[in-house]
């Protein structure tokens, strides 16, 4: 897959097969978008193109409301959309000069002229140009001027497809990643780089890897523990590493995943004032500050709490280990 962050990157193509949207999640439902788009391409002899946008059209044109978190960052849905087969991914800034376009001037200058349509799948609500005044009717009718074809994605799916976003953005927070895996097809992931703690797990014999996640829009899950696996990408001392809770993945990604428990919180014991993102990562002892790593959330254990001190959080993390080895058991 071919990945444009801007329209100027990209070629018009002589038979582009399109579809537009977010698609934060990537979940089921737009899964099954994704793939009509592709075997229409392939159908077709043309090519799939996904036209989104960043950041999201809604922290543009409604600057005052930041609250939106986003499942996916830009490059984990890259990743995704990469997997199902799709040949071109533009990633367009979004900006208020581009929302101004009229309806017809967006869909002469960056569906024909820049991108080369000639079918576009796409649903019966979509709306698109200044103050969304562009309907599916226009893009019908600019159709058949401009030579493509308009085919409308079914309402069902439409509805599927939000009502799995609501519920998805819902489960996560509330710390139901289990539910948001269903949903999403995947395991919800984090990305983050490893940085320097306070270092107090190491004094209780749970040493953790604090992660700092640098896209300030991606959603974390609600505050507790987590069984999770985590996936970095390491030297050969640590190839080479024996450990039953190690394996390698594929030789050509390079990645070893490991067995873990996670956690997320304001570490209320030590009267922490900050939220923080946690990892103790079973069998490992290396070094990894300034590594990137991505961390796996497959089952909540429980939700975060107030112990009277290190030492009575240290026989609950005891607890918490045996909890998560037991169910990563379960899955063998």
């Amino acid at each position: 897959m071919k990945i444009y962050h801007n329209l100027s990157e990209f070629t018009k193509l002589n038979n582009a097969v399109v579809t537009i949207g977010t698609f934060d999640g990537v979940h089921f439902g737009h899964q099954k978008i994704i793939r009509q788009l592709v075997a229409k391409a392939k159908a077709n002899h043309g090519e799939s193109v996904i036209l989104t946008f960043f950041p999201h059209p809604r922290l543009i044109i409604d600057p005052e409301n930041q609250d939106l978190k986003m499942i996916n960052t830009i490059n984990e849905k890259a990743e995704i959309l990469k997997s199902l087969g799709v040949d071109h991914l533009i990633i367009t800034p979004f900006t208020r000069d581009f929302s101004n376009q009229l309806p017809e001037d967006y869909i002469k200058n960056t569906l024909v002229n820049d991108i080369g349509t000639k079918h576009i799948i796409i649903g019966y609500d979509h709306r698109f140009g200044k103050d969304r005044t562009g309907t599916l009717t226009d893009l019908k009718a600019a159709g058949i001027h401009f030579d493509f074809t308009v085919e409308e994605i079914m309402e069902q799916d439409i509805h599927d497809v939000a009502v799995s976003s609501t519920k998805i953005r819902q489960a996560l927070l509330a710390g139901d990643v289990g539910l948001a895996s269903d949903y999403l097809g995947y395991a919800f992931s984090i990305f983050g780089r490893v940085i320097k703690g306070d270092k107090i797990g190491r004094t209780i014999g749970f040493p953790t890897a604090n992660i700092f996640v640098e896209e300030t829009y991606k959603l974390i899950p609600g505050d507790g523990i987590y069984a999770v696996t985590v996936a970095m990408s390491l030297g050969s001392e640590v190839h080479n590493h024996e450990s039953r809770n190690a394996k390698l993945q594929t030789p050509e990604s390079g990645l070893r995943t490991f067995k873990g428990m996670a956690y997320i919180g304001q570490r209320p014991t030590i009267n922490g004032m900050t939220r923080n993102i946690e990892v103790n990562i079973f069998d490992f002892n290396q070094e990894i500050y300034g590594q990137d790593i991505k961390m796996n959330f497959l089952k909540f254990l429980r939700h975060d709490v107030k112990f009277t001190g290190l030492e009575a959080l240290k026989v609950q993390l005891h607890k918490d280990k045996e909890d998560t080895l037991a169910y990563f058991s379960a899955l063998e």
